[in-house]
């Protein structure tokens, strides 16, 4: 009897190898030789999850999303103490990647980002990424407007907007050394902090 085989299963076990190498040598380093090679899997095998590289890039930076969109999620279940406010620092922290056990995922996450000004296949599942969020923090944001005493109306599409990209910068900020994880901290929860007031 032929073994059965999870496709789906090998299919992230060749994402994480495919990030493992970018984490090393940036995408550029990542060949289909090497992927086999780390996921400890054939060629084939390889080529028979994924027709081409950009497809398997495509779903490595979909498993990235999926990763960081898991623990968002887990962060926004609310307890009934927990504010809105409180819900969009704990997700926006998520996203942000500044801390130290998920400074590998963010040299992997901005190297797909770079690639992804001349991959429109990676840029269209980066938008897809960024309008979930954007989604989610727009709607953290309203709600927690609603309990907020704030004397100048805020626009909370274009905040988080605002929010998002503030996320990305100072996660490049801190992987190339201009801010420590501490200050990027310090910065996106004064951000955080200032909606409200």
């Amino acid at each position: 009897m032929p073994r059965q085989v999870d496709h789906e299963g090998r299919r992230r076990l060749i994402a994480e190898a495919v990030c493992q190498l970018a984490d090393e040598r940036g995408l550029e380093g990542v060949t289909l030789r090497d992927v086999a090679a780390r996921a400890q899997v054939s060629m084939g095998a390889v080529q028979r999850c994924f027709s081409t590289k950009e497809e398997m890039l495509v779903f490595a930076l979909g498993h990235i999303g999926e990763r960081i969109g898991e623990r968002v999620r887990a962060r926004l279940v609310r307890s009934p103490a927990q504010s809105a406010g409180t819900a969009l620092g704990h997700a926006v922290t998520e996203i942000s990647l500044l801390r130290e056990e998920h400074r590998a995922e963010a040299r992997v996450w901005l190297a797909f980002v770079a690639q992804a000004a001349v991959s429109e296949a990676l840029a269209t599942t980066l938008k897809a990424n960024y309008a979930a969020l954007q989604e989610a923090f727009t709607h953290l944001i309203s709600e927690g407007r609603q309990d907020a005493d704030r004397a100048v109306p805020l626009d909370p599409q274009r905040e988080a907007r605002t929010l998002l990209a503030l996320a990305d910068g100072l996660t490049t900020h801190v992987l190339v050394g201009h801010l420590t994880p501490q200050e990027a901290h310090e910065v996106l929860h004064a951000h955080v902090a200032g909606l409200w007031e």
